[in-house]
């Protein structure tokens, strides 16, 4: 088993080179061991996505478990969502086998040690060393596969208040797992006129890759928002967990500006007006959440780590730029794709306004996607050390709660290492396109000059 395929908040690797049946039985017997000997808990459940090793590694992964004497509960092909509501409804911990929006050829497992959110930073590091000792429980556990299907579309639909208003809307859930739930959910409410693409279940995903945070991958909803003169375009990652949005004249829509929407529509129906987001979202979300009286808590980037504060400060809304978004109001929060559109939805359906209008007063700024650059896993840490140095030295503002992400009056530039991959990942912003082309000179040319040396 490789050290490295423990990252900041899963396991995850390439199949079958790094994630193995080998890796999810050991994994399975790890977990299970953990769980009974450190936690004292008898039991846990387990889902996976419809990646195309999933099967196989979720059988050795419960057969691990079983002969640790943990008792597992299989609900089976699920979204991650759904799995997150399985453990809220067991009131137990688990294990999601999924790598998310990562590429076809990946795998892995999210997996939790507590009631907030999976497990991260030194939760991880601590089971890093449990497993790799060997040390495991011997027993056998017993084995009960479960449904969550109806149980789920009910807490869907007793969570959503949709408006009467017809709306005409596009989903492309990438060919993932969320294609097995996505339809009977939407039809649930009948003012829904939904048309589906990239609609069949296909862990392959032949059409484009499952990461609705990266715009090229919007192109085909894009084209079908126009074509169709849709309301919204919404789109899901491989397992469920993320969204996307394509506005009605088919605009890519960045989650920290979704996430405005969302925080005004609810900041004045909640005695709370506190809400989270991670440190790549941009300054018109903390100026608009400034302008109408609430407060904004900054996170490090990572849903393991957002969704565990959004729920520990019990705050009713909260997100991060690459696409997870938190309702707290209402319900269980078990950061569902699914979920977040139809709240979406449901605002749309209760406004006059377009969603393009919805957005037409947030303040703008001259900012980049993600800049993703290669460096090597055992340096990217060390440059963003060197780079907070030199940050140092010029007496910049800075915070430094994940990589660095330094403040000037009118401008911001976030240099950080990158949880699931072997990139630095940068992003700036500023009032001007001027200033936004000179910080991004600076920095870029910083980072070039420290990997090169």
């Amino acid at each position: 088993m490789k050290e490295t395929i423990f990252k900041a908040y899963d396991i995850r690797g390439i199949y079958p080179s790094e994630i193995n049946e080998s890796v999810a039985y050991q994994i399975g017997k790890s977990y299970g061991s953990y769980l009974i000997e450190v936690l004292d808990h008898q039991k846990c459940v387990i889902g996976h996505d419809n990646r195309l090793s999933s099967p196989s590694l979720t059988k050795a992964l419960i057969n691990g478990l079983i002969d640790s004497g943990i008792n597992v509960i299989d609900y089976g092909l699920i979204t991650t969502p759904m799995h997150y509501y399985t453990r809220w409804k067991e009131k137990t911990f688990g294990i999601m086998v999924t790598a998310s929006h990562n590429p076809k050829e990946d795998n892995g497992f999210k997996f939790s040690f507590d009631e907030l959110a999976n497990a991260r930073g030194d939760m991880i590091n601590e089971f890093k060393d449990y497993t790799l000792k060997g040390n495991f429980h011997n027993g056998h556990g017993f084995y009960i596969k479960r449904d969550i299907k109806e149980e789920y579309l009910k807490y869907l639909k007793e969570n959503i208040q949709m408006g009467e208003k017809k709306l005409k809307v596009i989903v492309d859930p990438g060919n993932g797992v969320a294609t097995t739930i996505m339809k009977d959910a939407h039809a649930l409410f009948p003012n829904l006129d939904v048309t589906y693409i990239c609609d069949e279940n296909d862990g392959s995903f032949p059409n484009h890759h499952p990461d609705p945070a990266v715009e090229e991958n919007m192109a085909m909803l894009k084209e079908k928002v126009k074509e169709k003169k849709a309301d919204l375009g919404i789109a899901y990652d491989g397992d469920g967990d993320r969204l996307g949005l394509i506005d009605n004249m088919g605009e890519f829509i960045p989650a920290d500006k979704y996430f405005i929407v969302a925080m005004k529509d609810i900041i004045n129906k909640v005695s709370q007006k506190e809400f989270l987001c991670d440190v790549k979202c941009s300054k018109a979300l903390l100026d608009e959440v400034d302008r109408l009286g609430g407060t904004v808590y900054m996170s490090r980037t990572g849903t393991s780590f957002t969704e565990s504060k959004t729920k520990e400060k019990n705050l009713p809304l909260g997100g991060e730029l690459s696409g997870h978004i938190f309702f707290n109001d209402r319900g269980p929060e078990v950061c569902s794709a699914i979920y977040a559109g139809l709240r979406f939805l449901e605002i749309l359906s209760k406004t006059e306004k377009s969603f393009h209008e919805l957005l037409s007063d947030i303040p703008f700024y001259y900012s980049t996607p993600e800049i993703k650059i290669p460096v090597a896993n055992e340096k990217k840490f060390e440059i963003v050390n060197q780079v907070t140095n030199y940050v140092k030295e010029k007496k910049y503002q800075y915070l430094d709660i994940d990589g660095v992400r330094i403040n000037f009056p009118n401008s911001w530039v976030l240099i950080r290492a990158s949880n699931t991959g072997p990139n630095l990942t940068l992003r700036f912003e500023a009032t001007t396109k001027e200033e936004l082309e000179e910080k991004q000179m600076e920095f870029q040319k910083l980072i070039e000059k420290l990997t090169k040396s």
